[in-house]
């Protein structure tokens, strides 16, 4: 039997969710019931108690996004499940189809390194410090970098010290002391080796990350992967990612050529000759590496962030495995998985078309400025005035706010935000954190501010005025 919603929502918006529940081929029987109040985000549990008699006849209470009560209580007192829908009502074919999808983004299959490549610049402290940074990003290996011609003499107690918080540690350098050092001092793997110093890993655990003898030289690569498997024993094998101009293209041929010579063969890709040295927003560009590494099997990836434009690489890194790994095990494009890496744009800024926020425009009888943004612009308006604008200037002489600073200041921070948004294609909510994804993790989410005076309806009335 087909399960049945009941949706509570308000006045202004029941004809709009009606219509929209009644356009979808929807897997469910509905109901939508008015609460009794003007907006529907307004309404608390005390209302619903008060207002929706019990029993409720439905296998599950959908309410909106943006109300803030117990749903467990709630569930409790009527006997049904209630949950949150989406925060605009014109997203529920969306959250519907996202619902039935469900994907699990807890799987990967991916290992990240994360390199602190001045490493031998800092003292203990500061290394287990950035290491706990990078694992809380979902770094699996810490990379302990040694600059050229620099002593490491902290490489032996950082190995302890990190083993004991549970990393596993690499060491990248090209100093065959160091790499002896960091393999008897018990480090998990060494960057890099080759078919020449390939026994520096000898006798000891480290697990070496094989690269040519010389640039671009993949037969050397392949006679080091060959004397390790010989011998049975692990390795990786990084062909080496090289910038762009400076052989970026043959570079990714490389690992092509590896994965066909060497099907079985482990492999790690250097993703920071990229990010770092790409003036391009990281996003992109982990994810289109990422999917290469998909693709290709490479299951082990470096990442750095040392350019302040690659500060959350890691992050990206972690979420595209995810989201890339889903996919691929469903036989997917990498759409509609994760929205972590959608950092600029979004595939529905819109949650309205124009005529509809003018439909409901028509409806508003009070003062309260409502924001939306649709494709022509900025839309503010309450009972007195319906403005478009794509320039947040132009609306304000129209607002009549300004003997109050505290409500002129509350809409010119939600209008700049309506121009950022409408600007990149972002979707904007009234009141909301514009949405960064994995770029600049989201704040932490608090309503209390907009009770100050000149935000909300319900403050400025108990001061004697609207809107």
């Amino acid at each position: 039997m087909a399960e049945h919603l009941l949706f509570l929502t308000g006045r202004l918006a029941h004809a709009r969710l009606t219509r929209i529940l009644e356009g979808m081929a929807a897997g469910f029987t509905w109901e939508v019931v008015d609460i009794g109040v003007k907006v529907a985000a307004l309404m608390t549990e005390e209302i619903i108690r008060r207002r929706l008699p019990a029993p409720v006849h439905a296998d599950r209470v959908l309410l909106p996004g943006r109300f803030r009560g117990d749903l467990a209580a709630l569930a409790a007192h009527y006997g049904v499940p209630f949950a949150r829908g989406p925060e605009d009502v014109g997203d529920l074919p969306a959250f519907f189809g996202a619902a039935a999808r469900a994907p699990d983004l807890s799987r990967y299959d991916v290992t990240i390194f994360a390199e602190i490549v001045d490493a031998s610049a800092l003292d203990l402290a500061a290394i287990l410090a950035r290491a706990r940074a990078h694992r809380a990003d979902g770094a699996d290996v810490i990379d302990l970098g040694a600059l050229p011609d620099t002593p490491l003499p902290q490489l032996e107690a950082a190995i302890t010290a990190l083993h004991g918080e549970g990393f596993r540690v690499s060491l990248d350098s090209a100093d065959a002391g160091l790499l002896r050092r960091a393999a008897l001092a018990g480090a998990d793997f060494l960057l890099s080796l080759t078919e020449e110093t390939l026994g520096l890993a000898d006798g000891t655990a480290a697990v070496p990350v094989l690269i040519p003898a010389t640039p671009g030289d993949l037969p050397s690569l392949l006679r080091a992967i060959d004397r390790r498997a010989a011998q049975a024993l692990p390795f990786l094998a990084d062909p080496v990612l090289d910038p762009i101009h400076f052989g970026f293209a043959a570079s990714l041929g490389r690992y092509l050529e590896l994965r066909r010579a060497r099907p079985a063969a482990e492999i790690l890709m250097g993703i920071g000759n990229l990010t770092e040295l790409t003036d391009a927003d990281t996003t992109g560009v982990t994810a289109t590496l990422m999917g290469i590494a998909s693709e290709l099997a490479i299951r082990a990836v470096l990442v750095v962030q040392v350019s302040p434009h690659c500060h959350r690489a890691v992050a990206e890194a972690d979420r595209a495995r995810r989201m890339f790994f889903a996919a691929r095990e469903a036989a997917s494009l990498p759409v509609g998985f994760d929205s972590a890496l959608l950092a600029l744009h979004d595939r529905r800024p819109y949650a309205a078309t124009a005529e509809e926020i003018a439909a409901l425009a028509a409806m508003i009888g009070d003062a309260n400025f409502r924001i939306e943004t649709a494709a022509d612009g900025i839309h503010i308006y309450n009972r007195a005035l319906h403005a478009v604008a794509t320039d947040p200037y132009a609306l304000f002489p129209r607002l009549g706010v300004e003997a109050d600073g505290a409500h002129a200041f509350y809409l010119g921070v939600e209008t700049a935000k309506a121009e950022i948004a409408w600007r990149l294609g972002k979707r904007y909510a009234q009141d909301e954190p514009l949405g960064w994804g994995v770029a600049a993790p989201a704040p932490e989410r608090d309503l209390s501010r907009h009770t100050l005076a000149g935000a909300t309806l319900p403050t400025r009335r108990r001061k004697g005025g609207a809107g």
